[in-house]
């Protein structure tokens, strides 16, 4: 990491740092006083996107549905398949918590992060410490990609979307399969919920 002056705070992303085992030591090694955001999303949504991602790059793969399964007939999911291990939140979340503590983390809702950006950066914001610059002004909803987008309004650039491999449009799933798989993840949701102390209320998009 760069050396950070008085006055900076340094960020960095990865994907794979939630859900690698190695990690939470190395980063506590590294700097302990880290303050750590994680995204998150409904698993379910997050699993057939994960899925959409692959599909693009390796279109000859089995279908959604067959890579779910261990047994279809019987209902067995197949967790050890990593797009649907990546959502088992609260798995990994243990892992983080053997080495900081709850209130170096902020968790931020995927969905919310979509319907409100304002909202969800206020509250990145206010978890580092920072005065609320952004706010609803730096944003416009992208009816085509269904995706907000960022723009400066003091500045003539273009605003700064999502790439390309963002918003692709997701393959029909069977819809037992969807309901199957929200029964699934409902109890790990849960344990999710109560570890963090906040409810994401991804069990209402199972009902729908």
């Amino acid at each position: 990491m760069p050396s950070t002056l008085e006055g900076q705070i340094t960020m960095e992303k990865t994907p794979s740092y939630f859900v690698t085992n190695s990690a939470p030591k190395r980063i506590h090694s590294m700097a302990r006083d880290i303050k750590l955001i994680i995204v998150v999303r409904n698993p379910v949504t997050r699993a057939i996107s994960d899925y959409t991602q692959t599909l693009s790059k390796k279109p000859e793969i089995p279908t959604f549905e067959v890579l779910a399964f261990k047994n279809r007939t019987l209902g067995l999911i197949d967790a050890s398949w990593s797009a649907l291990r990546i959502g088992i939140y609260a798995l990994h979340l243990e892992s983080w918590l053997q080495y900081f503590p709850l209130a170096q983390m902020h968790f931020v809702s995927g969905e919310r992060l979509i319907t409100d950006p304002a909202g969800e950066l206020g509250r990145v914001q206010d978890f580092l410490g920072l005065k609320r610059i952004v706010t609803d002004k730096h944003f416009y909803f992208n009816k085509t990609k269904g995706f907000p987008c960022l723009k400066k309004p003091e500045d003539s650039s273009a605003p700064r979307c999502l790439g390309k491999s963002k918003g692709r449009t997701h393959p029909r799933i069977d819809t037992d399969v969807i309901c199957r798989l929200h029964k699934f993840y409902k109890p790990f949701n849960m344990m999710f919920y109560q570890m963090t102390g906040q409810n994401f209320q991804w069990e209402l998009d199972g009902k729908q």
